[in-house]
C-alpha cells in the first residue's frame, strides 16, 4: 500500500486547542504520516509532537510563492524532516491568462532550485479555479504544468480538480511522476461547492455558502468522486486524506477514510 497521510488542516480546531493531543490521536487512529500546514510559525511545537508520536511528515503546506524569505520556510521544513514543500493557494485572479500561468510556473521553478539547495522538493497544490479558468478552451492549469521544469512537483487535490470539471484520473495520467502526492477527499461536486470561491487573501477565509458546502464532504468512497480510478491513475503518489470541513467528528472522518484506503488501495 502506498504511503497514506492526513492533511492536518482537517483537524485545525483540535490542533489549535492542543497540538500534542491531536497528533497523538492521529497516531492512535493508525496514521504513520501527516502533512502539516503553517508549520513555520510552530516549528518547535511540531518538532516536539512529531517526535513524541513517531509520526513522519513527508510533505507540508506553506505559503512560499509570495514569501519574502522562502529559505526560512525551507529551513523549517528540513528541521521537521519534511521533504516536499507545497504551496497550497494562489487565488483565482492570478490564474486568468497564459501569461499568468507562465509567471507562476517561473516562480515555482525558481523556488524549486532554492528548495533543492536545502535538499527539498517544491511544488503547488490546486483548487478548482485552476481547472475552471480556461485559456483558448484549455484549463489554465495545463499551461502552468507545461512551463514547469522537470524537477518541480505537484500535489493534485483530486476533489477540487473534479469540482473544477476535470477528469481527475486523466489529469493524473498525463502529469505522471510529477505528481508526488494527491489529496484524497470525497463529497458533492456540484452546487455551491463548484461556484463559490474563498477570499483572494486565503483559502481559509470562505463565505457561508461555501462553508456549508464543505460540510457535505464525506470519507473516501462515499461521495461523487471516482476515488478508485484516481488511486489507480497515481500509484506512486502519497495519499493525503483531507476534509475542508466535516459535519461530524472529523477524527471519525479521517479514520473512516484510512479504513477505506486500507481496504481499497492495494
Amino acid at each position: 500500500m502506498p504511503i497514506t497521510s492526513v492533511q492536518l488542516y482537517s483537524l485545525r480546531d483540535a490542533i489549535a486547542a492542543d497540538l500534542d493531543a491531536a497528533l497523538a490521536r492521529v497516531r492512535e487512529i493508525g496514521y504513520e504520516h501527516v502533512e502539516p500546514y503553517a508549520f513555520v510559525e510552530r516549528v518547535g511545537d511540531f518538532e516536539r509532537a512529531l517526535a513524541a508520536t513517531g509520526l513522519a511528515a513527508p510533505s507540508g503546506h506553506a505559503a512560499v510563492i509570495d514569501a519574502a524569505e522562502p529559505d526560512v520556510v525551507f529551513e523549517a521544513a528540513a528541521r521537521l524532516g519534511i521533504g516536499i514543500v507545497i504551496d497550497p493557494f494562489v487565488p483565482t485572479e492570478r490564474w486568468q491568462t497564459a501569461d499568468d500561468a507562465k509567471r507562476l510556473a517561473d516562480r515555482v521553478n525558481e523556488l524549486t532550485v532554492r528548495a533543492a539547495g536545502h535538499g527539498l522538493r517544491f511544488g503547488y497544490h490546486n483548487h478548482q479555479w485552476e481547472f475552471t479558468n480556461k485559456v483558448d478552451g484549455r484549463p489554465v492549469f495545463e499551461i502552468f504544468a507545461e512551463h514547469l521544469d522537470p524537477e518541480a512537483v505537484l500535489e493534485v487535490d483530486t476533489f477540487w480538480a473534479t469540482v473544477g470539471g476535470a477528469d481527475a484520473p486523466a489529469v493524473l495520467k498525463t502529469l505522471g511522476d510529477r505528481v508526488v502526492a494527491i489529496h484524497v477527499k470525497d463529497g458533492e461536486v456540484s452546487g455551491d461547492i463548484a461556484t463559490v470561491l474563498p477570499s483572494s487573501e486565503s483559502a481559509l477565509d470562505v463565505p457561508p455558502a461555501l462553508k456549508a458546502a464543505y460540510e457535505n464532504q464525506v470519507p473516501a468512497g462515499q461521495g461523487d468522486v471516482d476515488v478508485p480510478s484516481i488511486l489507480a491513475a497515481a500509484p506512486q503518489a502519497i495519499r493525503v486524506v483531507e476534509f475542508d470541513s466535516y459535519a461530524g467528528d472529523v477524527f471519525e472522518g479521517v479514520a473512516a477514510s484510512l479504513a477505506w484506503l486500507r481496504e481499497n488501495d492495494k
